[in-house]
């Protein structure tokens, strides 16, 4: 298997998304890591974003809600390396009619080699590494060489 290398900032790109039932979950998990979440760049998803915004007064670039195209904004933006790291607390309890949406979008982060956590307990250790305000060289699949040998 071929790779390819590329550099994650010591200041990341995190994007926050949580479904409704678990907004409140993420909102006290920013709260409780406001001091190192202000050392980098957020983004979330319409609603996640804006409770962010106003519960804490970090600055965070807003997409449109999950269903309304966000989760897929945020992959576009995984797949041209803008995202580096994402936390994404999703209800696995509740059926959501983009959950196409939502899978794709775990893939990306997986296809993209980008920290990511679907639970609070995860997303503690990824931002208490050491890694989190260091630079990092991930390893890419070179899915692109793959597919000519195949």
């Amino acid at each position: 298997m071929e790779y390819k290398k590329t550099k994650i900032k010591s200041k990341k790109n995190i994007a926050l998304i949580a479904h409704d039932n678990r907004k409140q979950d993420l909102l006290e998990w920013v709260k409780f890591n406001k001091g190192s979440l202000e050392q980098h760049n957020l983004f979330a998803t319409g609603t996640t974003g804006l409770l962010i915004n106003q519960e804490t007064g970090l600055e965070v670039t807003r997409f449109r809600s999950g269903p309304l195209g966000g989760d897929q904004q945020v992959g576009a933006k995984i797949a041209e390396g803008q995202i580096d790291f994402m936390i994404f607390l999703w209800d696995p309890m509740e059926p959501h009619p983009h959950d196409v949406d939502v899978k794709a979008l775990l893939r990306l982060s997986v296809v993209w080699n980008i920290p990511f956590a679907c639970n609070r307990s995860t997303a503690d250790f990824l931002i208490s590494s050491p890694l989190m305000n260091a630079e990092y060289e991930r390893l890419l699949i070179d899915y692109e060489a793959l597919k000519i040998k195949s």
